[in-house]
């Protein structure tokens, strides 16, 4: 495909995502119709639909309205590129640019030039403080690929000589001791031995630091509350020797755990809510909350405009709920580790102030956030001692 191409097939899959659909649903439909398209093309537009999201209110001031062709074209103009040289209306490039376009114009606003939400954009900036400009244009732009040295299986040294040997340049991540940030070459990760044969897992910088954070040791009980597809899971069983389980209200989100976990040559007993209700109770308690992603929304971009007022009230109640129930599956002495990977403080802080008025024999040990600016997501952390 040429690049012109490529740009009307990312305007197609944009016009259906801002329609309501689902970005990976709208870009695996048009890569089922379009089976003449390669896998550089697929990339390559998946690249143009993931930046446009991100950046949907500025790009959509600069291209003259919030449409695929107009995000399309606010993409261009942000990079100081004429549209005019692609959106030719020759073979399957875009139709030609017409008055109906405009001319472009600086996003109006604060919050729009950072491409955030308005209605949310104060309880940001009270939640970040100073960071929250810096942190704002952070998640503009694309995450880094990060993946997680499995310490079972290799070192990290190792593991990026054999990288460098399949032509994939890694360097180590200061927020973690076994990550490894990917530079050119990063898209082969998914063909390289290394991965299949369960040495490296991709896992964000921030979300490694988190685990190593918490106190691990040999022969602790230990449950992983909110598993989803079990990332911290096999990380925690990297760190120790564990009796460790997992559970997320949808299972199906643990249905790759198994083959995962004996990948990287660990055992991990997996729950309903029957088991789990006989399990007991466990030395530790990993909580990774449901929430509103706001750390991570450079790699999830449609849930930044997706979120309401209404939805976010419903996630601090089912954190609450969840926080409820890990307290009572926490033994006696045992540890309560709360995690999510939002940036605002009404899903954090404010979270585990409610936790611990309403159950008093819990002790914070300390707690912790990461933003983009460190180099991973943004994350937060509380330890508690339950007495």
């Amino acid at each position: 495909m040429t690049p012109a191409a490529r740009v009307a097939a990312a305007i197609e899959v944009l016009d259906e995502i801002l329609a309501g659909a689902p970005a990976e649903k709208a870009l695996t439909g048009w890569a089922r119709r379009s089976r003449f398209a390669g896998s550089g093309d697929r990339a390559a537009i998946r690249d143009h639909v993931f930046d446009a999201i991100r950046c949907r209110r500025s790009f959509a001031a600069l291209g003259g309205a919030e449409t695929g062709r107009g995000l399309m074209i606010g993409a261009m103009r942000a990079a100081d590129t004429d549209p005019a040289a692609l959106f030719t209306g020759e073979g399957h490039a875009p139709a030609p640019l017409s008055a109906a376009d405009g001319q472009g114009a600086p996003p109006e606003g604060r919050f729009a030039a950072l491409d955030c939400p308005d209605w949310l954009g104060p309880e940001l900036e009270a939640s970040l403080g100073p960071d929250f400009e810096p942190v704002m244009e952070a998640l503009r732009h694309r995450a880094p690929v990060t993946l997680r040295v499995n310490a079972r299986k290799a070192d990290v040294e190792e593991v990026r000589r054999a990288l460098t040997d399949e032509g994939i340049e890694a360097k180590p991540h200061p927020l973690a001791s076994m990550a490894l940030t990917l530079g050119a070459g990063a898209r082969r990760i998914g063909n390289s031995p290394l991965y299949h044969g369960g040495m490296v897992e991709i896992q964000d910088a921030a979300s490694q630091a988190v685990v190593e954070a918490l106190p691990l040791r040999d022969g602790q009980r230990v449950l992983d509350l909110c598993a989803g597809g079990g990332g911290k899971t096999l990380a925690m069983a990297a760190r120790a020797e564990l009796d460790l389980h997992a559970f997320d209200i949808a299972p199906r989100r643990m249905k790759d755990l198994p083959a995962r976990a004996d990948r990287a040559g660990v055992r991990v007993t997996l729950h309903d809510h029957d088991s789990l209700d006989r399990a007991g109770t466990f030395d530790l308690v990993l909580v990774d909350a449901p929430c509103s992603g706001s750390g991570s929304w450079r790699r999830t971009p449609q849930a930044k405009w997706d979120l309401t007022p209404e939805r976010l009230d419903e996630l601090t109640a089912m954190q609450d709920t969840v926080l409820s129930e890990a307290t009572a599956r926490t033994a006696q002495g045992g540890v309560l580790a709360y995690a999510t990977c939002s940036l605002l403080s009404r899903e954090n802080d404010a979270r585990v102030a409610a936790l611990r008025a309403s159950e008093p024999g819990l002790d914070l040990r300390f707690e912790r956030r990461w933003t983009p600016r460190d180099g991973g997501d943004g994350f937060y952390l509380a330890v508690m001692d339950r007495n």
